[in-house]
């Protein structure tokens, strides 16, 4: 299970340590399986923390990577080149999705999204703070604050973090950029207030920015009818709403988007993650009349784009469709809420479809992750789990995980937790 010694002294005297890592080297995969460098297999309920949503090394998204590695990769956004287009249209038609509030597609509207690509879902968010405040410039008189929501995360950049609603993520990085101002998720009196007399911190507002299930945060929904009061409070006050959909995009909550499940359609949307399952893709979606206030040299990314993002991007976003993967996330979502409601120590189910949050009543979730890893040690399956804080379990299975696969992960954790 353990990382040959030469990985760990390499990656230890290289390698800058952002990150506490496991011992544990991971050489390949398939579909909600992992395997490491002695050969012991994992379930994998974390996917890339959301990315891998087609599984490990699916068929159509190794093909289409290694068909567009063969001719081109990189000749940079000064020109046009195939798969972009297309992948972009196709993420217009899934914006414009309506559903029910479990997720089900009712119909679409005929709003036209336009995407700017990037490489992470960070810079996605760059681009949407950049189009609030060319908002603001030219139809506010110059408006540029923008106010998001407490535990809220949109990123490790500068700006993202002054928007990222969680103190810990500020510590040692001060001053952040101003502008920036959060409030307690699901309060609307709170949200309203802060728009019509806004601090000296912001100045006039031009956008609100919101997740609509907060994952870094500790899974916390917002209501629906929450998103609904929003909505109408930016729509009567011409300001933009942002939705970072970079988690709960791309049937992670069953519906295409989760914001669809409101009945509500945002300004600006950002995605990143399993947009092209995997591939690091990031952009930046609005509605034309919004995207077109960007012209050329507003923006840029070398990368953000390039032939093998879109190539990925374009197979992933039509696999997806074509195996109505939305409807299979709200049923083994389901499932895997009723498997961890009924865990022991487990007070709490949140989320939707596949993403889910558990909250212990005791403080056990580090501990669960790596009991987990060490799992293939004895034998057995090794479970690849996540923890937020010390009692939360946040749940990000690739979205062809099966029943079977929640039943011997949730099996194993009653096991643990007994």
């Amino acid at each position: 299970m353990f990382a040959d010694k030469e990985v760990l002294a390499l990656d230890e005297s290289y390698v800058i340590h952002t990150y506490g890592r496991y011992p544990v080297e991971f050489v390949s995969g398939d579909g909600a399986v992992l395997r490491d460098a002695a050969g012991n297999e994992y379930l994998d309920f974390l996917a890339g923390i959301g990315c891998v949503c087609l599984g490990h090394s699916h068929p159509t998204l190794v093909a289409a990577l290694q068909e567009q590695a063969s001719r081109l990769w990189q000749v940079s956004n000064y020109y046009h080149y195939e798969n972009r287009g297309e992948y972009a249209k196709l993420l217009s038609e899934l914006l414009s999705k309506t559903t029910d509030e479990e997720g089900h597609v009712t119909g679409s509207t005929e709003t036209t999204w336009k995407t700017f690509f990037a490489n992470s879902g960070a810079e996605a968010n760059e681009g949407a703070f950049k189009l609030a405040r060319r908002w603001g410039e030219k139809m506010l008189g110059g408006a540029s604050g923008i106010i998001t929501a407490r535990k809220s995360f949109h990123g490790r950049t500068l700006a993202t973090l002054a928007a990222t609603g969680q103190d810990v993520f500020h510590q040692s990085f001060r001053p952040l950029p101003a502008g920036f101002a959060s409030v307690e998720l699901n309060d609307i009196e709170a949200l309203v207030e802060a728009l019509d007399h806004p601090t000296d911190e912001t100045g006039p507002v031009c956008a609100v920015m919101l997740e609509c299930i907060q994952g870094e945060g500790g899974v916390w929904p917002a209501d629906l009818d929450y998103l609904r009061a929003v909505r109408a409070a930016c729509t009567e006050r011409n300001l933009l709403l942002v939705v970072d959909e970079v988690q709960t995009g791309v049937f992670r909550t069953g519906a295409p988007f989760s914001y669809q499940r409101a009945g509500i359609e945002p300004d600006v949307v950002t995605v990143a993650k399993g947009v092209a399952g995997g591939f690091p893709t990031g952009g930046v979606a609005a509605r034309a009349e919004v995207a077109d206030l960007l012209v050329p040299g507003d923006h840029g990314s070398t990368f953000g784009g390039n032939p093998l993002a879109v190539a990925c991007g374009r197979a992933c976003l039509e696999t997806l469709v074509a195996e109505d993967m939305g409807e299979y996330v709200i049923a083994t979502g389901k499932h895997l809420a009723e498997r961890l409601a009924g865990l022991p120590h487990a007070v709490e189910v949140r989320g939707a479809g596949l993403m889910r949050g558990v909250q212990l009543d005791v403080p056990l979730a580090n501990e669960l992750v790596e009991q987990g890893l060490t799992r293939a040690s004895d034998g057995k399956r090794g479970l690849v789990l996540n923890h937020i804080g010390d009692s939360i379990m946040r749940f990000l299975p690739p979205l062809i995980v099966s029943d079977e696969q929640i039943d011997e992960m949730a099996d194993a954790l009653e096991q643990m937790l007994a």
